[in-house]
């Protein structure tokens, strides 16, 4: 059963464009030309934005709320690939051609997406050649944290992939914090790291018990010893 809505609300749309890092650099009238172009479509909590092997034709930005962007193997297994959060967005491959989805998209919980047709945006990056530069600064993100993700599942054994994961995520953090809040489930932290999540969360416990974070909540993590963290 599908429970999306379109939402044709000019607010809406506004706050989807304006603060999209793609987008908020140009000025009103600009955007108010995109603005034109978007429309937004509710999803439910666990409700799939898009399948493998759909057609590719629009640029979904995460409006409110949280995405999961996943894969399954030939096996079944489900390997994840991102987390969206509000301006970010998926679909980007539908920019350059004609092509179905090779991964799925979840909304995690109730989520607001702006999307944009392939011709309309291709003509805005004609445009607005901008534009096209943060995109590019985005797909060349993409693919450094794809890169170094591989790299460490052929090289790193799984606790160093989680205390790496651990430091990069405190240093994501301000400045000078020790605290962060895990941005996923223990079950997907175990799939986009490539173990399991008793395995999860028997290594957060070595790590604790052996003084380098301390577990405040189920999600909370302080780290204690960011020097030996690196180490392990």
């Amino acid at each position: 059963m599908n429970h999306t809505h379109h939402d044709h609300s000019s607010n809406s749309h506004k706050a989807c464009v304006s603060l999209v890092p793609i987008f908020n650099h140009l000025e009103d009238e600009q955007l108010d030309e995109i603005m034109k172009t978007t429309r937004s479509v509710t999803y439910k909590k666990n409700e799939l934005i898009y399948h493998a092997g759909d057609e590719s034709d629009s640029l979904y930005i995460i409006n409110k709320g949280r995405v999961r962007i996943y894969r399954l193997s030939d096996s079944g297994k489900e390997q994840l690939v991102r987390m969206l959060n509000p301006g970010e967005f998926t679909g980007e491959m539908a920019l350059f051609s004609e092509s179905t989805h090779e991964s799925y998209a979840e909304a995690i919980v109730d989520t607001k997406i702006c999307m944009i047709k392939r011709s309309d945006l291709q003509e805005f990056l004609l445009k607005y050649p901008s534009i096209a530069l943060k995109v590019i600064a985005e797909f060349s993100s993409r693919l450094e944290a794809s890169e170094k993700q591989t790299t460490r599942f052929s090289t790193e054994k799984v606790e160093t992939r989680i205390a790496l994961y651990l430091a990069e995520s405190l240093n994501d953090e301000e400045l000078g914090a020790a605290e962060f809040t895990l941005p996923m489930s223990k079950k997907d932290l175990a799939s986009y790291l490539g173990t399991t999540p008793e395995t999860i969360s028997r290594k957060f416990n070595d790590l604790e018990e052996k003084g380098y974070i301390k577990q405040i909540t189920h999600k909370r993590i302080r780290v204690l010893d960011l020097d030996g963290l690196l180490l392990v």
